[in-house]
């Protein structure tokens, strides 16, 4: 098997740090009621493969894509040092409800500004990783390949896999054209990775994630409608950095913020990824003026409970029209949002997320050569302000404004890294011990050798601290911060991980780059309303919160607890 390595600073860091565990016994047999599924991560498939035999332990599955493997692992054993056990767990599709079907139904071009006739996307491929997709006629021709990782059979028993299809790709065909998807022109590849229940794991979509990193030359993009509760920080967790994998491969990932709003901190995994583009809810109340567009309630709003800002924007997702699989689960229980023969009405971040993804296979066929890191820019650049769509009502940058990406396509940079990005690299990469023992005293509620350690920090580390934290608001650094230091965040973030993961956490951030330097990023986030001086200079607050010679652990790890 070969050894594929993984993108991003981790791959230094990885050989600065090792993740502690007690050391594996001798391998001897297990009762059956005692195994425990997980997925094992660390230096690759093979070495882990090794790590979770040495343990007595069953190899599921290989996970190049996410550098490591699912296996069954007996419940009282744990692996040598350097290797992340993620416990299996749910993952959930990201709808929130089926909104009946009152009068006209205002079709999903129509809300995003799309002529009626059209055929946006063509010569590039989404995979649709999801509940399957239905054999409908609106999907004729469109649907270039089918996977069951399942094992359940193909087709969608639940609907939603097939809803999130039609919006991408839909020809209108049952419809006389009047709802025709985002990007008719797509062509889709099906990754059923869900039941007839709408049921899923961790492994499972591993494994169809998996199907996507073997077939990347043929797939572009990849829209994952899925959400979980991670108990783990998403440099560790298995399933963000399989879709960074890919990201960084080429494939453009497309995830929900899931719809846990309308609190602060109710992004959830793997929307939580700075480095993947996340989609929250816009629901335009069912007409196509930006005037009376809002976020959803149900949409996971930001910060993470890591500090970044989540999501990256919001896309239409309220109230959208598309295909129904015929005798679904979804279709049965909501006979009053069926909408004419073979549609139906959704709302949620999955319906937002399939949204993003068509446009984004609309902008590849306008202009190919645009990798993930600069559609995503662009997608940032260019989205539309509005009253109900402000960053503090968890709109991102706001509304994608799909008119204005495509027209900006052709002409927009191809996303090389900014030269800023390899100078932060490097400086994590030098300050990686120091940046564990600062990490380490904030779990351990410890101020003086958190300041200690962050006096030890080099300049250039306290700065892109500085910077890191610069994209949240007062009140989001404050909530960031008490959830960093709380008790339960402890306790789920370090003790699931059969280890530590500090270093890994701060260095791994490759998203420097992508998310904050490439385009005119500085220009606009730092100089527009002289927010620099009002946030950063006002009232002296860069010096007590980070440059202070002596850190104030008021301003991160011990503010009061909420």
């Amino acid at each position: 098997m070969k050894r594929t390595p993984r993108a991003g600073t981790a791959v230094a860091v990885a050989a600065l740090i090792a993740l502690t565990s007690t050391p594996a016994p001798a391998a001897a047999h297990v009762p059956a009621t005692a195994w425990r599924e997980v997925v094992v991560t660390g230096s690759g498939a093979e070495d882990a493969a090794r790590a979770v035999e040495a343990a007595g332990g069953q190899v599921i599955a290989a996970l190049p894509v996410a550098r490591g493997v699912a296996a069954r692992l007996p419940a009282d054993r744990s692996l040598g040092a350097g290797w992340v056990v993620a416990p299996q767990r749910e993952l959930t599709v990201a709808e929130a409800g089926t909104p009946a079907s009152s009068g006209a139904a205002t079709t999903i071009r129509q809300m995003v500004g799309l002529p009626a006739n059209g055929n946006e996307g063509r010569g590039v491929t989404v995979a649709v990783v999801d509940t399957g997709i239905a054999d409908v006629p609106d999907l004729a021709g469109r649907v270039t390949r089918r996977v069951d990782v399942t094992g359940t059979g193909g087709g969608d028993g639940y609907g939603h896999g097939t809803f999130m299809a039609g919006l991408i790709a839909a020809s209108g065909a049952a419809s006389g054209g009047a709802h025709r998807g985002v990007a008719p022109g797509a062509e889709l590849v099906d990754v059923k990775v869900a039941d007839a229940q709408g049921r899923t794991d961790l492994i499972t979509v591993l494994r169809g994630l998996q199907w996507v990193s073997d077939h990347r030359k043929d797939i572009q993009v990849l829209n994952l409608s899925l959400s979980s509760q991670s108990p783990l920080p998403y440099q560790l967790d298995p399933l963000n950095q399989a879709l960074e994998s890919l990201w960084q491969r080429g494939v453009t990932v497309v995830v929900p913020s899931g719809n846990d709003g309308p609190g602060v901190g109710s992004v959830t995994a793997p929307g939580n990824d700075p480095v993947l583009l996340t989609a929250g809810g816009l629901d335009a109340s069912g007409t196509a003026d930006r005037g009376d567009d809002v976020v959803g309630t149900w949409s996971g709003r930001g910060p993470t409970w890591q500090g970044d800002a989540k999501p990256d924007l919001v896309a239409a997702g309220g109230r959208v029209v598309s295909l129904s699989a015929p005798g679904s689960v979804v279709e049965r229980a909501n006979p009053q949002a069926r909408v004419g023969n073979g549609y139906f009405r959704g709302s949620g971040t999955s319906m937002a997320s399939a949204v993003t993804s068509a446009v984004v296979a609309a902008t590849l066929s306008v202009q190919p050569k645009l990798g993930p890191d600069a559609i995503k820019n662009l997608f940032v650049s260019t989205a539309y302000p509005s009253a109900g769509l402000t960053a503090r009502a968890g709109g991102g940058a706001g509304g994608l404004d799909v008119g204005a990406v495509l027209d900006a396509a052709p002409r927009w940079r191809t996303g090389k890294a900014h030269a800023q990005h390899a100078q932060d690299t490097a400086t994590i990469r030098r300050d990686a011990k120091r940046w564990t023992e600062f990490a380490k005293a904030l779990v351990d509620e410890d101020p003086e050798t958190a300041a200690r350690a962050w006096a030890a920090l080099s300049p250039a580390s306290r700065d892109w601290a500085a910077r890191a934290w610069a994209q949240l608001d007062p009140a989001a650094r404050a909530w960031a911060a008490r959830a960093w230091a709380g008790e339960d965040w402890a306790a789920r973030a370090w003790a699931n991980a059969d280890g530590t993961w500090a270093a890994r956490a701060w260095a791994a951030r490759a998203w420097a780059a992508r998310a904050w330097a490439d385009a005119d990023w500085s220009a606009r986030a730092w100089a527009d309303a002289d927010w620099t001086a009002r946030a950063w200079a006002g009232d002296d607050w860069a010096a007590r919160a980070w440059a202070a010679d002596r850190w104030n652990a008021r301003a991160w790890a011990w503010l009061p607890r909420s």
